[in-house]
Parts: C-alpha cells; sequence; structure tokens
C-alpha cells in the first residue's frame, strides 16, 4: 500500500512538470499508452447498460444545473431569505499568482453541456488566485487519502507554501463504475468532474473561518481526456477522533465552538440554508486547531419538498425526527437540523463534557442533551457555546470553586525546573503535566489538587484564549536560569 502511494504521489507531482494530469497515466490500475500510441477510445455501450449514452448525458446536465444554480447565487426553494454579503475575492494576488487560462469548451455528443462550463456571475474565476502557473515546480509531493469520487494531495509550492491538490481520482469508485455502465470515458470524467466543480463553486460562495479556503484551480489536458481539473485548496489535518479524545479540553471545545460556528453561517448563507448530506469527520480538517469543513460536493441547499409531516422525517440509525411541513410545502428547518443532529452525534456527545471544568459541566451537559433531542436550533446552540468561552476565557467559572487551605509558594523569577516531571491528563506535553491556568491562582489550586505537585514552571506561552500554559513538578531539587519562566515552589514547614 505505501509503495502504491508513492507511485501515486511520484506520478501526480510529475504531471505538471509534463503539462497534464497524471492520475490518468500512473494512477493504480491504469496503463500508461505507449510513445507514440494513441489511447484506444472507450467501449461501446454494452447491451445491459440502462439508458446508454443519453441517460449519461442526462445526468452530466443535472450535475451541470446544480452547479450554475450555485454560481449564480440564488437561494434555492424553500430557503429562507439569505443575508446579502459581498463576496470577497480570494488571497491578494503576488508573485505566481495568475488568473487561470479559460480553457477552451468541448462539446459532448446527445445534449450534454460543453466543458468545461463557462463560469457564471460569483463562479470562480472572479478574482486574482493561483493558476497552472504555480503548479508547475511543485515539490514534496505526497498522497493525503481519497474518497468516492477525488482523491488528495499535498504539496510545496516554489514559494515554500504547502497546498492541498484535488482531482478525480481516475481508479477511484465513482468513476470506475460510471465507465462499467456507460463505456464512456470521457463522460464519465466530465460527470465526476463536476462534483468538484460544484464544491469549488461552494468553497468560493460560502467563504468563512470553518471553510476551507480555496486558492485557484487549474484545467489541463491528459493524455486521452482534455481538461482535467485540479483544484488548489487550503491544507488542513485530517480529524483523527481517538487523538482528539487525549487533547485538552480547551482544545476539544475550540472544536466543537469551530463547528457550532460553521452550522450557523450554513444556516443563514447568501444561498439559503446548506445541509451537508455526508456529514462525518472525514469530511473535515483542522488547520492552526479549528476546524474546517473541506468536503463539499455532497452539500445540498434545497428544503426537502412535503405534502405533510408524514413527509418529514428526520432519520438518522439511532432514531428519527418528524418535523412540521410549511404551508409553502418545504420541511421547516430540515436542513439545518440535519447538520445540528450530526454534529451532536459525531462530536458534541464525545468532545465537549469528559474532562471539562466542573462549573462549566451543567452548561455542557445541557448543550450535549438539547442537540441531541433537537430541542434547540443553531442560533441558540451557537449563543450557548459562546456563553462557555466567555466565562472561560475571563475566567469568571472559577467564582464557584472553593480556595479551600493553600499551602505557601516561593516565587523565583527568571528560572525553571528541567526536570522531575509527572505525567496528567489530559496534557499538552505527553511526557510532562502541562496544563493551561487562568492565574496564578488557578495553577496553586491544580498543584495542590495533584498529589505528587510540589512546585510548577509558569511559561510565556498561552493558548488560543489566552491562558497561561504551566509545567507542574514533582520538586526543585535542580533549578536553572531561564528569562522566559517563572518558577513556584512549595514552601517547607
Amino acid at each position: 500500500m505505501r509503495r502504491r502511494r508513492a507511485a501515486v504521489a511520484a506520478g501526480f507531482c510529475a504531471s505538471f512538470l509534463l503539462g497534464s494530469v497524471l492520475n490518468v497515466l500512473f494512477a493504480p490500475g491504469s496503463e500508461p499508452p505507449r510513445p507514440g500510441q494513441s489511447p484506444g477510445p472507450s467501449p461501446a455501450p454494452g447491451p445491459g447498460r440502462r439508458g446508454g449514452r443519453g441517460e449519461l448525458a442526462r445526468q452530466i446536465r443535472a450535475r451541470y444545473e446544480e452547479v450554475q444554480r450555485y454560481s449564480r447565487g440564488g437561494p434555492g426553494p424553500g430557503a429562507g431569505r439569505p443575508e446579502r454579503r459581498r463576496l470577497m475575492d480570494l488571497a491578494p494576488g503576488g508573485p505566481g499568482l495568475q488568473r487561470p487560462r479559460p480553457p477552451r469548451a468541448r462539446p459532448l455528443p446527445d445534449g450534454a453541456p460543453s466543458w468545461p462550463p463557462a463560469p457564471g456571475p460569483g463562479s470562480p474565476g472572479s478574482g486574482p488566485r493561483l493558476g497552472c502557473a504555480a503548479l508547475r515546480n511543485v515539490s514534496g509531493a505526497q498522497y493525503v487519502g481519497s474518497g468516492y469520487t477525488k482523491a488528495v494531495y499535498r504539496v510545496r509550492l516554489p514559494g515554500g507554501a504547502a497546498v492541498a491538490l484535488k482531482a478525480v481520482d481516475f481508479s477511484g469508485h465513482d468513476l470506475g463504475s460510471c465507465v462499467r455502465e456507460f463505456g464512456a470515458r470521457r463522460g464519465c470524467y466530465r460527470l465526476a468532474a463536476h462534483k468538484l466543480l460544484k464544491e469549488m463553486v461552494l468553497l468560493e460562495r460560502l467563504r468563512h473561518p470553518n471553510v476551507l479556503q480555496l486558492y485557484g484551480y487549474c484545467y489541463q489536458d491528459s493524455e486521452d481526456i482534455p481538461d482535467t481539473l485540479t483544484t488548489i485548496t487550503e491544507l488542513g489535518a485530517p480529524v483523527e477522533m481517538i487523538q482528539l479524545l487525549q487533547t485538552s479540553w480547551e482544545d476539544r471545545f475550540r472544536i466543537c465552538l469551530s463547528l457550532g460556528r460553521l452550522l450557523h453561517h450554513l444556516a443563514h448563507s447568501p444561498l439559503g440554508s446548506v445541509t451537508l448530506l455526508d456529514f462525518r469527520p472525514r469530511q473535515f480538517v483542522l488547520v492552526d486547531g479549528e476546524l474546517k469543513v473541506t468536503d463539499l460536493d455532497d452539500a445540498r441547499v434545497e428544503e426537502t419538498p412535503c405534502a405533510s409531516s408524514a413527509d418529514c422525517i428526520l432519520e438518522f440509525p439511532a432514531r428519527n425526527f418528524s418535523l412540521p411541513c410549511s404551508a409553502q410545502g418545504w420541511c421547516e428547518g430540515m436542513n439545518e437540523k440535519r447538520n445540528l443532529y450530526n454534529a451532536y452525534r459525531f462530536f458534541f456527545t464525545y468532545l465537549l463534557p469528559h474532562s471539562a471544568p466542573p462549573s462549566l459541566r451543567p452548561l455542557l451537559d445541557s448543550i450535549v442533551n438539547a442537540t441531541g433531542e433537537l430541542s434547540w436550533g443553531v442560533d441558540e446552540t451557537l449563543a450557548r457555546l459562546e456563553r462557555v468561552l466567555h466565562l472561560f476565557r475571563s475566567g469568571q467559572y472559577l467564582q464557584n470553586i472553593s480556595a479551600g487551605s493553600r499551602a505557601e509558594y516561593q516565587r523565583l523569577p527568571d528560572s525553571t525546573i528541567p526536570q522531575e516531571d509527572y505525567r496528567c491528563w489530559p496534557s499538552y506535553h505527553h511526557g510532562s503535566c502541562l496544563l493551561s491556568v487562568f492565574n496564578l491562582a488557578e495553577a496553586v489550586d491544580v498543584c495542590e489538587s495533584h498529589a505528587q505537585c510540589q512546585a510548577f514552571v509558569v511559561t510565556n506561552q498561552t493558548t488560543w484564549t489566552g491562558r497561561q500554559l504551566v509545567f507542574f513538578k514533582t520538586g526543585w531539587s535542580h533549578v536553572v536560569p531561564d528569562p522566559n519562566k517563572t518558577t513556584y515552589v512549595r514552601a517547607s514547614g
């Protein structure tokens, strides 16, 4: 498997040097054409393939019209009145930034729209961004992963910045099943590529701190398929739930707060209420501790039509919810509620309450319970999460904590204790007890609550909420100078 991924990554990097996307040439399971030999034509549809190429053209047109609808930016049917927001340009242009070359459109047979589609108002292409020129000398290509339709790679641009590249996976299930059904490789590529194009448009239209940033895109010809599409986006780290459960509560709360802010934005987006039909941790990444959605090809704006409330059943593996049918014939709030319950079952229930400060647990439990019952909407949920942030950042959550009897601690400025560590959970460092505190009084409380703690070292480093990081120690037999730290040792007697 490692050799397979290395080969794919190496081929992908070389593709831009050769002026083509080598997913076609070097993807596992596909054989590159011999020098001077043209790729063979796609096999004709077999008798068992339903609808033939006419059906394929119909599916391509349906996806094309969906992309155009999102490009124009009008709210979908059943959506509430969207907020009016100016679509910001992407990152300002600089050395190496350019507007991508408009590719020539090529018609498809049987009534399918031409490819690539002409950009509509508000679609990518309205501002300076990275284009094909930026990908000519990329380095360090690494295979990140693939899903049903797309493959993702990590590369380093000539200027040193690391970005993610997304392209249709030529050995993936989506393209492969289409080719087996219709026998039309180019048409099937366009069908799959419209999902990537839809995601590109939505990344632009739904710009938000918790939506992955789109840097640009590139159309280049491959050996047998013209104008293959590659998108260039911000690079994030995969969400690994097992690892997150071992991190500090402060960092886990940040992820839940990021998700709450994202869901609020999706519920009030310029396009209307947006739901994520494929809502799983793998559809998100972490960028500098912030959770961001990266996979939007299965997002939907339109609310579910209904004739009665019997048509508005929101189904999940563990339970179902019945929602009202509006007078206009749309299930009220189904997009918002679907997102919220998925946030509860995949994130909130695991990350919010565990190892939280005791005084905050009742409020956190109410958030988990209310989202699990869908008794709140995203507005109320976000308001409660922001309340938790305020209490934690301001130190007000400490007011109900009894100080009790405290030992005296001697202050040793400009010093640290390099050893004498012990482990605690959750800690910012796996080999020592490194925690964040609001003030000196909380540091003393923490040390008093740990039987092995005899000293602590206050650093000049802070967390995302502005809290100081403190090392807790078993003793102070070896104190050394350090201008960036202050040591406190338990007074004897």
